[in-house]
């Protein structure tokens, strides 16, 4: 099946070649999103909550630009660097998922920038 890339024109360029987002019939897949500003600068070091924020909205953005919303969300994948974040990252993420809650998983390991906390790559179902 053919897919459409997502690039929302106010993100910065990516720091690999890659798509924001894909979307596939009705299904759109958001690619591994983590706090990076122009350049792969790491927004907000230090502060797992200012980053899972940014990561979620980018990734609330990303959906819209495919046609979906965060309520469209069937499952997400999430890495932290460190279990200490485990609680900030909860704590922020039941914000963006405050009704029925996606499946996930929840994995701790090494992050592409040594300051990112958090990444979230998600998937979605339109309709």
């Amino acid at each position: 099946m053919p897919f459409e890339a997502i690039n929302p024109p106010q993100f910065p360029t990516p720091i690999a070649p890659f798509s924001a987002g894909t979307k596939a019939g009705n299904t759109v897949y958001v690619s591994g999103t983590l706090a990076l500003g122009e350049g792969g600068v790491v927004l907000h070091p230090g502060d797992a909550t200012a980053q899972t924020r940014h990561v979620l909205e980018v990734i609330k953005t990303t959906l819209e630009a495919a046609g979906a919303t965060l309520a469209d969300v069937a499952f997400n994948h999430i890495f932290l660097k460190d279990w200490a974040d485990y609680a900030a990252m909860n704590a922020v993420y039941a914000e963006y998922f405050p009704g029925a809650k996606p499946a996930r998983y929840c994995i701790v390991c090494g992050l592409v920038k040594p300051d990112c906390l958090v990444e979230i790559a998600s998937v979605a179902h339109i309709g």
